[in-house]
C-alpha cells in the first residue's frame, strides 16, 4: 500500500444557500433541501441521532458491514488486483468507511485511496485529521461538493485499481425516486466503467418502528430539524424565530416514506435574502423525505439507472440492506 497523504480540500461549485432556500420557500407547499442540514452543528447533531435507541439504521448498517465485510471483500477481490479506491458520497464522518476499509484490507483488496465527498467542509477537515492518525498510509482526497451535481474526482483512473463507490446510511432514501435514479446515473458516470457501488438502503417496515426513529424521545431529531433554520439565520441573514416552529415526523404509506416537517406555531413573517416569506398558523416546511424500499424495488431502480444489481446483504430482522451494484465494463 502506498504511503498516505492528504491534499487541500477540492471545492466544486455550489449554489448559495440563500438562493436554494428561497427556491423552496417560494413554492405553494414550502420545502427546504435536506442537504442544508449538514453544517458543522447539523453533522454533530446527526452523529448524536445515530446513537439513539430509537434510531436503528446506523447500528444495523454498521453490524452488516462488520459481519458481511469479508463477504463483500471476497466478491471484490478478483477485481482489485491493483488495489481499491473508495469514493464515499455524503461523508459527514468516516465511521462506516473505516469498517469497510478494514474489511477490504483484510480481504486482499488493498485500499489505497479514500475520497470523501460532502458539502460540510468542516466535517471533511475533521475526517482528514482523524485518518492521518488512524490510517497514515491511506491517501485521502476530500471533495467539498453537492454529490447530486456532476463531479470530477481528484484522482486519475487507474486500470489496475477497482473504483468502489460507497453510499451508506440510506441517504439514497432522502431522494425522490426520479432524483435517486438521476443520482445513480451521475455516480455511474463519475465512477466510470468497471466500477462497483455499495449502497445502504433502509427497508420498508412497521411504522411503529419507523416513526420513533425520526421523532426520538430526547428531542435530538427536533433540534436537528430546527438547525436548518438556525443555519439560515447564521449564514443567509434570515430571521427565523426557532421556537416558532415545531418538529413533526409522519409516515406516508402511499409514498412509502417518512416525512419531516417544521410546523409554524402561528401566523408569522420571515425575512430571507431581501424577501419576506409569509407563514400561516400550522403551515409546514417539508425538510426531508426518507423513502423505505423493498429489496426488489431498489434493484429495479438501480437497473433503470444503468447499474447491474449484484449481491444483496440484509440483517436477520430485515431492517436494512447493502446492495452491490456493477457498472458497465471497460471496452
Amino acid at each position: 500500500m502506498p504511503d498516505g497523504s492528504s491534499t487541500l480540500l477540492q471545492r466544486q461549485p455550489q449554489t448559495g444557500i440563500a438562493e436554494e432556500a428561497l427556491t423552496g420557500l417560494r413554492q405553494e407547499h414550502k420545502v427546504l433541501p435536506a442537504k442544508l442540514f449538514y453544517d458543522a452543528e447539523g453533522c454533530r447533531l446527526f452523529e448524536q441521532i445515530t446513537g439513539l435507541p430509537e434510531y436503528y439504521p446506523t447500528r444495523t448498517e454498521r453490524a452488516l458491514l462488520e459481519h458481511r465485510g469479508a463477504a463483500i471483500a471476497a466478491v471484490l477481490r478478483p477485481l482489485a488486483e491493483g488495489g481499491t479506491e473508495l469514493v464515499e458520497y455524503g461523508a459527514c464522518t468516516e465511521a462506516k468507511a473505516a469498517i469497510l476499509l478494514r474489511a477490504l484490507a483484510a480481504g486482499g483488496c488493498d485500499p489505497a485511496v479514500y475520497v470523501p465527498i460532502d458539502v460540510a467542509e468542516s466535517a471533511l477537515e475533521a475526517i482528514v485529521a482523524r485518518l492521518r492518525e488512524s490510517h497514515p498510509r491511506l491517501a485521502v482526497r476530500p471533495v467539498v461538493a453537492d454529490f447530486m451535481s456532476a463531479l470530477t474526482l481528484p484522482i486519475p483512473e487507474s486500470r489496475g485499481r477497482l473504483r468502489l463507490g460507497f453510499f451508506p446510511g440510506s441517504t439514497i432514501g432522502n431522494l425522490e425516486p426520479a432524483s435517486a435514479q438521476a443520482f445513480l446515473r451521475h455516480a455511474a458516470a463519475t465512477l466510470g466503467p468497471g466500477a462497483r457501488f455499495l449502497v445502504g438502503v433502509d427497508l420498508r417496515k412497521d411504522p411503529a418502528i419507523l416513526v420513533p426513529a425520526y421523532d426520538d424521545a430526547e428531542g435530538v431529531t427536533a433540534a436537528f430539524n430546527r438547525n436548518i433554520l438556525a443555519r439560515l439565520n447564521r449564514e443567509a441573514g434570515a430571521d427565523f424565530d426557532l421556537p416558532g416552529f415545531v418538529h413533526r415526523a409522519v409516515w406516508n404509506d402511499a409514498e412509502s416514506r417518512i416525512e419531516m416537517h417544521l410546523v409554524s406555531r402561528r401566523a408569522q413573517l420571515v425575512r430571507l435574502g431581501g424577501e419576506t416569506i409569509r407563514f400561516a398558523d400550522g403551515e409546514t416546511i417539508h425538510t426531508e423525505n426518507s423513502y423505505k424500499h423493498t429489496v426488489d424495488g431498489f434493484r429495479a431502480l438501480a437497473a433503470a439507472a444503468g447499474w447491474r444489481p449484484s449481491e444483496v446483504w440484509t440483517d436477520a430482522a430485515g431492517l436494512f440492506s447493502l446492495h452491490l451494484l456493477a457498472a458497465g465494463e471497460s471496452p
